[in-house]
């Protein structure tokens, strides 16, 4: 017998060993066959509905009004930001059913098997910043709210998250279904209480105004907040059939995240302003029991319990960027026992920073959002025209699991548009420590994020004039891949 017919064997046996770890997900950085193949597009609208339905994108709505922007602009502003950034994630989201892998390694494609590296840093890097603010919010509004010890808060969310991202794609389809079916009429009653006055507790003391910047910040923090999704939309959508439409995908994802994020942004920008509340999470508390005897108090730990359905699918797929990561050095075989020791090291970085973590929650929500939009936009330009206009689609995903395929191991290319978007950015950057000299022509708006997406796309768009894009084809139809 074969040394690879006994591996296959162990692994078969270790599969099917226990019930429990067979319903744990296999898969990680990986192609997903088609038999494997399953979900719909309706089941996709409601998964990323979830994934901006909490007390995070409640909190975002704080911004507005603490920057002097009245309740009508901030949501203007968070509305316009939303769709924006949601009009990428969601072509994204379009990539997964069409080649069946994760976003960044697909991205293999654009920066070279190794040359992903870069761009992978930086998906990482809004991960942990993502599952750090998120804890954070979670910390400081149950310690409010019920007075909990914030050190067992960072623990109990820290280990629910992991054991949801531990189960995988599945498990958190399934849960975010259960969330949005029993947490959306709790949501629509208390908005329904913010029209009628029912849940109101105080007049607008300061009703604001209209300011230029304000608006650029909130419009920004948005579009940065959907914009964040890109990395890892395709994560969920590879397990799509490949027969899907591509315009359901699209339709689905945009329309789930976007609904959403207006929605309780909104809410955000409300209590803010009619409850006075400088946290999302104790402003919830405060209206909904305004009008109903422990109404806010459900409704609030129903939003606690999406956010950590957030930061599981968060760890997931920061799982999956960290496996990238390492194969980008030594090939290695995706496992359960891979995705849970990635999962783990994960929640100890995160849950460590967060039990040290001080500062102003605005000001550290608005700067470093600020500065993963920075470094995902060159990225989104450079995926999407590579996807869209420069290779149409076409790829191998033979190729592309190959280190030496006939993407490269450094793509420069790809490499140098992304270089060069967050070049461009630079000079027109806001952040609360840095003003670029060109923000001086901008009135002090931050529009570095749309220098850098015309900027990289553009770079990537006339350097890959050079590439010979028939050869590319002729070897796809030679080995089509998997």
């Amino acid at each position: 017998m074969s040394k690879r017919t006994l591996i296959d064997e162990h692994q078969e046996l270790e599969q099917n060993s226990l019930g429990m770890k067979s319903a744990v997900e296999s898969h990680s950085i990986d192609f997903i066959p088609e038999h494997e193949r399953h979900g719909t597009a309706p089941k996709q609208a409601i998964f990323w509905t979830i994934a901006n339905f909490n007390i995070f994108s409640i909190a975002l709505g704080f911004i507005g009004p603490s920057l002097g922007l009245s309740l009508v602009w901030t949501i203007v502003a968070g509305a316009a930001g939303g769709i924006f950034g949601g009009i990428f994630v969601s072509f994204h989201a379009s990539q997964g059913p069409r080649l069946g892998l994760p976003q960044m390694i697909q991205s293999r494609a654009q920066f070279g098997y190794r040359g992903v590296l870069i761009p992978t840093i930086a998906v990482l890097f809004n991960f942990i910043v993502f599952n750090v603010l998120q804890t954070d919010v979670l910390k400081s509004g149950l310690n409010g709210v019920f007075g909990w010890n914030p050190t067992a808060i960072i623990i109990a969310v820290s280990a629910i998250a992991a054991l949801l991202a531990i189960f995988g794609h599945n498990w958190l389809h399934k849960v975010f279904r259960v969330l949005f079916w029993v947490s959306a009429p709790f949501y629509l009653v208390l908005t329904i209480g913010m029209f009628t006055g029912g849940a109101a507790t105080q007049e607008p003391s300061s009703p604001g105004g209209f300011s230029a910047t304000a608006f650029m910040i909130v419009f920004a923090t948005a579009m940065s907040y959907n914009l964040t999704l890109a990395p890892y939309v395709s994560d969920y959508t590879r397990y799509l059939p490949a027969t899907i439409k591509t315009s359901h995908v699209v339709l689905a994802v945009q329309s789930g995240i976007c609904f959403s994020l207006i929605w309780l942004m909104s809410m955000g920008a409300w209590l803010a302003t009619h409850v006075g509340a400088t946290d999302a999470l104790v402003g919830l508390n405060m209206a909904g029991n305004t009008m109903f005897p422990v109404f806010g108090t459900a409704t609030a730990l129903l939003s606690v319990a999406g956010l950590i359905a957030v930061i599981g699918i968060n760890t997931y797929s920061a799982g999956i960027a960290v496996a990238t990561v390492i194969d980008c050095f030594k090939p290695i075989r995706s496992t359960r026992r891979l995705r849970i020791a990635c999962t783990v090291g994960l929640l100890l970085v995160w849950g460590t920073i967060n039990l040290n973590l001080q500062g102003d929650q605005t000001v550290l929500i608005t700067n470093l959002l600020s500065i993963l939009l920075y470094l995902l936009v060159p990225w989104t330009a450079v995926n999407l025209v590579d996807f869209f206009i420069v290779r149409k689609g076409h790829y191998s995903i033979a190729e592309i699991e190959q280190r030496d395929g006939m993407y490269g191991t450094w793509a420069w290319r790809g490499l140098t548009a992304y270089a060069a978007g967050l070049l461009f950015e630079v000079p027109f950057m806001v952040l609360s420590f840095y003003k670029g000299p060109a923000t001086a022509l901008t009135a002090g708006i931050d529009i570095s994020f749309v220098i850098g997406l015309i900027g990289a796309g553009a770079a990537y768009l006339v350097l890959s004039r050079s590439l010979k894009l028939d050869s590319e084809l002729a070897r796809i139809e030679e080995h089509p891949g998997l």
